[in-house]
């Protein structure tokens, strides 16, 4: 079977390598000149099996009513007079129900863990570096009524298969000194156990050179223009080289997996993907002091700021804005980011050297991807993984790689099987 991967991000990538293992025959086209480049170029860095919970809860709503106006809220919206942004927040607080919570969590959950075990595998099998860390991520709280709900957290995720432990500040201290200037302010922490952290461009750049290396062709520099279909099935897909040389390539099954770009490219197609386009912002450090910088990854859940050690450098990421496919730099976000390390880990690294960055992830109203079929023959999708797209990237590859070769995927999942409006 001829598959034609669009994306060469995660998604994209691992795609293209759990197909060629099933025996496919893969192209993968993407527009930027390298794999992982657009929104796995410098993520947080988290594999976070142990947060499943999706944006959508019922705590959401107040807490985004209290962060308006502030232009350094975790969650930012920038309202536009555009139809889909609107259509998605609507979605979001339909999904904010109880029930609807509860099913989606389990969903992610369920993913994450089949996800994990096949990063696992993979590691194990191919030898492949990425600045792994295994030791888990730190969840940290600042309040007495946060670490109170913790045992109950805990027991909803044993429930699901996900481990982890409950640390008073000073055996999360001990754990990880690190933390030792934040004594005062910590509360608690949850340590998940079964989470880890690495580096996804270089995960994507490594594992696209090895899924070269068993036959996988990689189109880079190349633009999808549009598709040629005749009754409900993709015959060709028009793209655009590296040389602006119009071409057609053609094959058995399209997976679509071009993160936030992917209702575009659909949308002529007649298929309404209800993916929004959520912008993150990231700054990577070079540590200044080994031994004052954190080993294990960190969460500050009231923040919504992530911090992964990647060999020599800091990942710090954090905050969510709504405000379209427009990608330039929001300051006053990236110093909320700069602010969280001088504070939590003072004089750990050199913010003189900080690569800043941001990017757009795509995020469904109930942090479900989309994975599975469409109403189009031989189109299917692999999308939407919002800000877990590290963490469910190789189960999402392991599985619509099955569903493209007609084998029922393994995980307990709602996987796409019919037509998409």
């Amino acid at each position: 079977m001829e598959v034609l991967v669009i994306g060469a991000g995660l998604a994209g990538v691992t795609s293209a390598w759990y197909l060629t293992q099933a025996g496919c025959r893969v192209t993968v086209v993407d527009r930027r000149p390298g794999p992982g480049l657009e929104t796995s170029y410098a993520n947080g860095g988290q594999i976070s099996v142990s947060h499943p919970e999706p944006w959508a809860n019922p705590a959401a709503p107040a807490t985004v009513l209290r962060w308006l106006g502030r232009s350094d809220a975790p969650l930012l919206f920038r309202w536009r007079a555009d139809a889909a942004q609107w259509r998605w927040a609507l979605s979001f607080l339909r999904e904010c129900l109880p029930g609807r919570t509860a099913r989606n969590t389990e969903a992610i959950a369920n993913l994450a863990v089949y996800s994990r075990n096949a990063l696992r595998t993979l590691r194990a099998e191919t030898g492949i570096d990425y600045q792994a860390e295994t030791g888990g991520i730190l969840h940290l709280f600042h309040t007495r009524r946060e670490v109170a709900h913790l045992p109950a957290k805990l027991r909803q995720l044993e429930k699901l298969g996900i481990h982890g432990r409950i640390l008073s500040a000073d055996d999360a201290i001990a754990l990880e000194p690190a933390l030792a200037a934040l004594r005062p302010r910590l509360a608690g922490a949850l340590h998940g156990l079964d989470d880890e952290s690495g580096n996804a461009q270089l995960f994507c750049a490594g594992l696209a050179a090895r899924a070269e290396a068993l036959g996988v062709r990689f189109n880079y520099n190349t633009v999808v223009q549009s598709f040629d279909t005749i009754n409900g099935h993709i015959s060709g897909v028009r793209v655009l080289d590296a040389a602006r040389r119009a071409g057609m390539l053609r094959a058995d099954a399209v997976v679509l997996a071009a993160g936030s770009y992917s209702p575009l490219l659909a949308r002529p197609l007649g298929i309404r993907l209800p993916i929004y386009p959520v912008k993150g912002y990231s700054i990577t450090v070079p540590i200044l002091d080994p031994e004052r910088a954190p080993r294990l990854s960190l969460t500050d859940e009231s923040r919504r700021i992530v911090c992964s050690r990647l060999g020599d450098s800091l990942r710090i990421a954090g905050t969510a804005e709504l405000n379209g496919y427009n990608l330039d730099p929001n300051p006053a976000r990236s110093r909320a980011i700069e602010r969280w390390l001088e504070t939590h880990l003072p004089g750990t690294a050199d913010l003189r050297h900080a690569e800043h960055w941001c990017g757009l992830r795509p995020a469904t109203p109930s942090n479900v991807p989309l994975i599975g079929r469409t109403r189009m023959e031989n189109l299917f999708l692999n999308t939407g993984h919002g800000t877990l797209g590290w963490t469910l990237a190789c189960g999402s590859g392991r599985a619509i790689a099955d569903i493209v070769t007609g084998k029922p995927p393994q995980p307990d999942f709602p996987f796409l099987a019919g037509p998409q409006h």
